[in-house]
């Protein structure tokens, strides 16, 4: 009973801390994107949201991501 304690223990703080960083990572790419879609949506020009279709922000990500860091 004993070795099982010494075992589970540091396996069970492992998987408690990649659950964490798990839901870290989740939140704050979940935060990142929202604030894209919000700064996108200002852009427009009436002041409104603009409906961008999944094809042109997949190509604003990729276009992003292409351009050389200043």
């Amino acid at each position: 009973m004993d070795g099982i304690q010494q075992l589970g223990l540091p396996i069970l703080g492992i998987i408690a801390a990649a659950a964490v960083t798990f839901y870290a990572v989740s939140f704050s790419e979940i935060r990142e994107k929202s604030l894209r879609d919000y700064e996108d949506g200002e852009e427009s020009e009436s002041g409104g949201f603009k409906y961008v279709s999944s094809s042109e922000r997949r190509a604003r990500r990729k276009a992003d991501k292409q351009k050389p860091k200043s």
